[in-house]
């Protein structure tokens, strides 16, 4: 457990004003994000920062210095710091897979197993299992929509419905992979395992991928006859570049420590990438310099979201929140549901799944540990239910993403055309709803 200043040992008073940086927060990137009509216009650090100077002008009975000291106890909170350096492994990992070719390789393995009549399946169970093993969805959906609006027109597919499947499949392993932002926060959060998560997790992502998969195979895939075009002739390094991500997710089903297991596949994936020629020694640890640094932005909002957390718990925010819904969270379902409606309402705000897990997972731990919910459940709902907002959300970074290769693939597509074309997030909210409603965890 981590040490607690001894000025908070105490349940501080309930104080409903106390959650005003977090409306501040809401306001000042909403606000302006809609007053410019483009969601990536303000810096979410920008707008942390403004929130968390408003924190800090609260509870005046204490000095100055001693609320900056409490805000910067909660910016090294140890779940903070280790999230953080889970964050810079991750990076480094997921570029130097990629600059050894480690992306293209699974793409052009997956692509040449796709029979043609399962065009649509075959696209999403592509990004399902690329994205569980790079653990990012944006990275899935940069790799598979140029390829999959190339094949909108020889296949005669609904260019609205084929990005979709990407985006569904590429959603599916940001919620599910070992490696993803919003797993390594889930968990942390809650105090639980990987291995945990990915049990209790898998049984809500799972039926909802498979009805989404059975729907694609209704809709067909176009021609069996007409050639599908290759990215490029499949080579015997493909298996070998691939390595490193079936390890990671092996070692990760097993068990061992997350930290453990991506400086292993990290290793690994240089080792590959220098004895293929894909790059030399000296490229390789300018890869893992740039991966890490490319991790920054993340690193900032969670270290500052710690801060503004325990400021505003420090205040009586996050007490006069649990009073004032004490009648409502009682048990493990109604806590479930808090836990999945308090997802939903931050990343309506935030626009990232990863940050709105940082700010409301210490909130769905205390609802947890009050309702004596199962943890592993918790950080399932909390990842799934930013998942589906995150997918559906027409300003977040997958949508844009996705519209915008493609445009650039000669595809007019707009962001609310193709949420409509979104089958697997409609498919997992009515999975988590259903899980919640009717299946019980055993603790």
């Amino acid at each position: 457990m981590s040490e607690q200043n001894p000025s908070s040992a105490a349940t501080p008073e309930p104080r409903a004003r106390a959650l005003i940086p977090f409306f501040v927060f809401a306001a000042f990137y909403l606000g302006l994000s809609l007053w410019a009509h483009d969601f990536y216009r303000v810096p979410i650090i920008i707008a942390f920062l403004v929130a968390s100077a408003t924190a800090l002008v609260f509870g005046r009975e204490r000095p100055l210095a001693e609320r900056v000291d409490r805000y910067a106890r909660g910016m090294g909170e140890t779940n903070i710091m280790l999230m953080c350096l889970i964050f810079i492994l991750s990076g480094a990992f997921a570029t130097v897979a990629k600059g050894s070719g480690a992306v293209d390789s699974a793409v052009a393995l997956a692509q040449a197993a796709i029979p043609a009549k399962l065009m649509l399946a075959g696209l999403f169970a592509v990004s399902c299992l690329i994205s569980l093993a790079i653990g990012t969805s944006c990275g899935t959906i940069a790799a598979i929509t140029p390829i999959a609006a190339g094949l909108t027109g020889p296949m005669g597919l609904s260019p609205a419905v084929t990005i979709g499947a990407v985006v569904g499949g590429a959603m599916f392993g940001d919620n599910l992979s070992m490696i993803s932002d919003t797993t390594i926060a889930a968990t942390r959060t809650q105090g639980i395992g990987m291995r945990e998560k990915f049990r209790a997790n898998i049984g809500i992502a799972l039926p909802a991928a498979l009805a989404t998969v059975a729907i694609y195979c209704l809709f067909g895939g176009g021609d069996a006859a007409v050639s599908i075009p290759a990215a490029r002739a499949l080579a015997w390094q493909d298996a070998v570049l691939v390595l490193p991500y079936i390890l990671i997710l092996v070692l990760a089903l097993l068990g061992l420590n997350v930290m453990m297991l991506l400086f292993a596949g990290t290793v690994l994936a240089a080792t590959i990438g220098i004895l293929c020629g894909r790059f030399t020694f000296w490229a390789a640890l300018d890869l893992l310099g740039k991966g890490t640094l490319g991790m920054s932005e993340t690193l900032i909002v969670a270290i500052l979201a710690g801060g503004l957390l325990a400021t505003i718990r420090e205040n009586g925010g996050i007490a006069w929140f649990m009073k004032s819904t004490s009648r409502l969270v009682r048990g493990p379902r109604s806590c479930e549901f808090a836990v999945g409606l308090l997802a939903v309402a931050v990343n309506l705000f935030t626009a990232n799944n990863t940050v709105a897990i940082v700010v409301a997972g210490p909130v769905a731990k205390e609802f947890a540990d009050r309702c004596h919910a199962s943890p592993s459940r918790i950080a399932s709902i909390l990842d799934t239910a930013s998942c589906v907002t995150q997918s559906l959300i027409p300003y977040g970074a997958q949508l844009l993403m996705a519209v915008a290769l493609a445009k650039e693939s000669g595809l007019a597509l707009g962001s609310f055309q193709l949420i409509g074309s979104l089958y697997y997030p409609f498919f997992l909210a009515l999975a988590v709803v259903a899980a919640t409603l009717f299946f019980r965890p055993k603790h």
